[in-house]
């Protein structure tokens, strides 16, 4: 069977690395074909816009709906924004067209790709995967900019042949939508075998960035942008950790809007020597960093945004071992079996997220007993199993692959 895979990020975004390539990947291992069509962040700067990746024939067809380079994201004007949309929607379409794909699956269901498929398809089946609640996610200038994308969201259950979802959240909302739950399933996000099997160098990172063996190493891996994701809560959560242990040191990876705002708000804090902004990097190096990480923090408020979101930095934490601290918030405690691989804490609460940063921190015990029960069940994070989960949204449909 031959799958045409429809996104709207790059392979390198989160929901590129967490779902969307190593789905294709683990689908062409399963011995299907997949054309993977996509946006990028920097599209006009890219030098390699198609090229094959273990036998997903990926293929970058124009810019995306913000603009990233280096640490920083830019959000285009309204004018802007609307034309860069058309273009990718028609882009998207035409390669879509050139496909001779036999399923059509929308990687998030945004305007661009979902409109994309009912202008490409031509008959053939259109899937739809949920890996965030867009409406609520995405950060909007304007209220017409959110009813269109809560538009294309909702309206994917009026034409799709099946959803696959990555939260209970999500899953309950579409139900509640209408759509037939014979025709829904769940399947969290995963980690890469291929990633995180290979032999890891934590002391690369640690001499990379000046920290000796002594160094209590607390790692956010993520989007800097505070609309979603709440780091300037573990940035005042982190100046009590390092009053309590001056030992700690907080590493943060990842680039965004908000990058700056960050940087300055541990200038204010006075813990700008206990903090270290990483940027953008590799990601093959982030194995490197969770292997050096003492604890992983997913840092949270009790929203529709956390709800709807399956932490790909919790997963990929737990494969390698790392215990994490972050909220009963979503699918998160059972995430964490209870609190077996990690410390739950009450969401949005600054002095909470510090007590358990602390807690997993002088405990060292407590986090060597974690780290081996999340080792010993890893293989439900990992996804050369999920992905035969995922393949039976098509078999519900009647599609035999």
């Amino acid at each position: 069977m031959k799958f045409a895979f429809l996104l709207t990020q790059s392979l390198d975004s989160p929901s590129g690395l967490g779902r969307y390539g190593p789905l294709a990947r683990e689908f062409i291992r399963l011995g299907h074909e997949v054309d993977l069509f996509a946006l990028h962040y920097d599209w006009s700067n890219l030098k390699k816009k198609s090229y094959v990746d273990n036998g997903v024939h990926v293929n970058y067809v124009a810019q995306m709906h913000v603009l990233k380079q280096g640490p920083r994201k830019t959000y285009f004007g309204s004018r802007q924004l609307l034309l860069v949309s058309l273009n990718a929607t028609l882009q998207l379409a035409k390669a879509l067209r050139r496909s001779d794909a036999d399923i059509v699956q929308i990687c998030k269901p945004q305007p661009m790709n979902s409109l994309a498929a009912r202008l490409g398809a031509q008959g053939r089946p259109i899937f739809c995967d949920c890996d965030d609640y867009e409406a609520e996610t995405n950060l909007f200038k304007n209220k017409w900019q959110k009813k269109i994308v809560q538009y294309f969201e909702d309206g994917v259950v009026n034409y799709v042949s099946g959803i696959t979802v990555n939260t209970s959240y999500s899953l309950n909302r579409y139900e509640a939508l209408g759509y037939p739950k014979q025709h829904l399933v769940y399947i969290p996000n995963g980690a890469e075998h291929s990633r995180f099997s290979s032999q890891t160098n934590p002391e690369k990172v640690r001499n990379r960035w000046g920290l000796n063996s002594d160094h209590l190493i607390v790692l956010y891996t993520g989007t800097l942008g505070i609309h979603s994701h709440p780091i300037d809560l573990l940035i005042d959560a982190f100046a009590k950790v390092k009053k309590a242990i001056p030992s700690a040191r907080l590493i943060i990876v990842g680039s965004g809007e908000d990058f700056d705002f960050l940087i300055g708000k541990t200038s204010q804090l006075d813990i700008s020597d206990y903090v270290i902004f990483t940027g953008r990097v590799s990601p093959d190096e982030i194995p490197d960093y969770i292997a050096a990480a003492t604890v992983s923090v997913d840092p949270i408020k009790n929203d529709l945004t956390a709800k709807a979101r399956s932490p790909l930095k919790i997963m990929e934490s737990l494969v390698m071992g790392t215990p994490v601290v972050t909220s009963d918030v979503g699918d998160r405690r059972a995430i964490l079996n209870d609190g077996e691989y990690g410390i739950l804490v009450p969401p949005g609460d600054i002095q909470g997220l510090s007590n358990g940063l602390i807690q997993i921190l002088i405990q060292p015990s407590m986090r060597a007993n974690m780290a081996e029960a999340a080792k010993n069940n890893r293989e439900q994070w990992l996804w050369n199993n999920l992905s035969e989960m995922f393949l039976s949204i098509y078999n519900r449909a009647g599609i035999d692959v």
